[in-house]
């Protein structure tokens, strides 16, 4: 299963609004959704995306692909270089615990 962070449309006609979504990407853009994350307004620009940032790096470090909307309001947030510091911990963490689990066998 794919899964993806993407954009759904919300609003009516020529007053777009979005939400920020975690979804399949089999899913349908405005269908179902596994997590909502936030909402942008493109009439107030990437500054004005709300964004759930503690959900948002864990779906990240987890394997979600982001569209390319959604790749530059992660980046003017700073929320992809978290994720990559946060990914980052984690390897080193499970590189700690193999070699603890290879001590202990060894004993």
């Amino acid at each position: 299963m794919a899964v993806k962070i993407r954009l759904a449309r919300e609003g009516r006609h020529q007053l777009p609004f979005y939400r920020i979504v975690v979804a399949d990407s089999r899913y349908t853009r405005d269908g179902r959704y596994i997590e909502n994350l936030g909402t942008y307004d493109p009439k107030n620009g990437i500054n004005g995306a709300n964004l759930n940032e503690e959900a948002t790096i864990k779906w990240l470090v987890s394997g979600a692909q982001y569209s390319d909307t959604i790749k530059g309001i992660l980046s003017a947030k700073g929320l992809i270089a978290k994720a990559k510091e946060e990914k980052a911990k984690t390897a080193v963490k499970k590189v700690k615990n193999v070699s603890t689990a290879a001590k202990k066998e060894a004993k």
